[in-house]
């Protein structure tokens, strides 16, 4: 099954007595064209969750805005993971223009109560186990860090750097591959055509996955 580059949560390999097991693929992957169509409405959302994050904080805007607001958001949340995990392409496309707009009602929603957005000097990650890691210069930046509800580490360059001095190979990494990227990064939109394994296949040949 191909890999979404969504920055939405990405479902979790089955398993059966502690082995992964095969799921069929969604129909909207089956064809060259299909999953270039349904990846390019992907990364119009991830675009506009790119965008929110920067402006609010990673995670934080969901929590700026009244309670039913964010139970709406959150249903759009679980209807576009659906799409993307089972969907056809009308389906994804259907979804994700739908989460887009759930974006941009959150966004209005939170200025319009002027709820301060995300310090500049404040710079935010999502970790694999769902917290944020805040980096931040020294600890009087750090005063300007807002968790607000969310799990959040702050870390200073200073810490940073001793903590790269502790991890010799992945400072080492940095060194001998310059510009490498060690760990997946959240900030960009990927080309779709990487997931694809053999780029010379006609349009609309089924994917061999």
């Amino acid at each position: 099954m191909a890999k979404s580059t969504s920055r939405f949560p990405q479902k979790k390999t089955p398993t059966a007595f502690g082995l992964p097991t095969r799921e069929p693929t969604p129909e909207w992957q089956a064809t060259v064209g299909t999953y270039l169509a349904g990846q390019a409405e992907v990364d119009e959302m991830d675009l506009v969750a790119i965008e929110m994050e920067k402006k609010w904080g990673v995670d934080r805007l969901r929590l700026l805005v009244p309670v039913d607001l964010r139970e709406k958001f959150d249903r759009q949340r679980y209807l576009v993971n659906q799409a993307l995990w089972h969907g056809q392409l009308e389906d994804v496309r259907q979804q994700s223009k739908r989460m887009i707009s759930a974006w941009r009602a959150l966004d209005r929603a939170a200025e319009a109560t002027k709820a301060p957005e995300r310090d500049p000097e404040v710079w935010e990650v999502i970790l694999d186990d769902g917290s944020v890691a805040a980096l931040v210069r020294t600890g009087y930046e750090a005063r300007k860090v807002n968790a607000e509800g969310r799990g959040m580490q702050v870390f200073t360059l200073d810490e940073i750097g001793r903590l790269l001095s502790g991890f010799p190979a992945l400072a080492a990494a940095k060194a001998v591959f310059p510009g490498a990227t060690v760990t997946k990064t959240r900030t960009a939109v990927h080309d779709p055509l990487q997931g694809i394994p053999d780029s010379k296949a006609p349009i609309d040949d089924s994917l061999p996955w």
